[in-house]
């Protein structure tokens, strides 16, 4: 649960966003075929962006940010 508890976090929010934009920026400066790459990038800048974790659902946890926050304080 701790893995979900940073992503539900602030510094996994801002991690999420990071790593979003450098897939973005990537898939743009490699070009090609690798635009694919920026595409993929588009998932967790949005989720972090939205507040949301999309990889909750797997662990049967809610999706979004706030309600992820609450079930995994209430723990």
């Amino acid at each position: 649960m701790e893995f979900f508890a940073f992503l539900a976090s602030r510094a996994g929010r801002i991690t999420r966003g990071v790593a979003g934009v450098a897939l973005i920026v990537a898939g743009v400066a490699l070009g090609g075929g690798w635009w694919a790459l920026a595409v993929v990038g588009l998932a967790p800048l949005a989720a972090a962006t939205f507040d949301f974790c999309l990889f909750a659902p797997l662990a049967h946890l809610p999706l979004g940010g706030p309600s992820l926050r609450a079930k995994l304080h209430a723990h």
